[in-house]
């Protein structure tokens, strides 16, 4: 085992329960040449990952492709629309406090209307939105549109909106140090909630994914680690 990793398989050696942990790729539709060398490291392993589509970006052959792939180890689900900052001041937001509420509905909807003519039923009820960030706004109009599930970042403030369940990610891959990113995600699993880890392929060269590899082979073959979709962990 690659010694960065070690904390990872230590924090599952001492669960006291099987740790359920989450892997989730963002921003399918921005470099499909390097979407698609992910997937095929994270096929090698018997763990779902749940990809985050960008409905505005997503084009027929890599549609295609991802109704080919999809299955219970691939499972897709709606990333925003566009990907497009449109807060005029602080941090990027899609859907943030700039934007009016019925803007935000219309987006979320014309999003989920592309993904299903393009994927059709194999969109699930999941909603992560660009950057990670939100509003309890967007939350109301998820849940009016019948998404069960929203994903952001752990450090993110609960909506609290009554039948929309939250599922977390922890350690941001690209964003963290192969170390750092495995004494964070050793944290999680030592907290006993499930963790989730949040990958983006289009920022990954072949060194960040043949780690990812590593991580995604330990999650599959240790006895107490129980990857699971997004979904699954959200119905428990």
């Amino acid at each position: 085992m690659t010694p960065w990793l070690r904390p990872v398989a230590d924090a599952l050696d001492a669960a006291p329960a099987a740790a359920v942990l989450s892997f989730r790729d963002d921003d399918a539709g921005w470099d499909d040449d390097g979407l698609l060398r992910l997937l095929d490291r994270a096929a090698e392993h018997a763990v779902a990952l749940d990809l985050a589509v960008i409905p505005a970006a997503l084009r027929r052959p890599l549609a295609a492709e991802l109704r080919d792939r999809a299955g219970p180890r691939l499972r897709l689900h709606q990333h925003g629309y566009a990907h497009v900052d449109h807060e005029t001041a602080g941090r990027r937001c899609e859907f943030g406090p700039a934007r009016a509420r019925a803007v935000q509905r219309r987006d979320i909807a014309a999003g989920r209307e592309r993904l299903t003519a393009l994927l059709g039923e194999l969109v699930e009820p999941v909603f992560t939105p660009p950057w990670n960030r939100c509003t309890a706004a967007t939350g109301q109009c998820l849940l009016e549109l019948g998404f069960e599930v929203l994903s952001r970042e752990s450090r993110a403030e609960p909506l609290g909106v009554a039948g929309l369940r939250e599922v977390p990610v922890h350690v941001d891959w690209v964003r963290l140090a192969r170390s750092e990113a495995a004494e964070r995600l050793a944290a999680a699993i030592g907290s006993g909630l499930p963790a989730g880890v949040m990958f983006h392929h289009a920022e990954m060269d072949e060194a960040s994914r043949a780690a990812a590899a590593e991580l995604l082979g330990l999650a599959a073959g240790h006895e107490r680690a129980r990857p699971r979709s997004l979904l699954e962990v959200a119905q428990g």
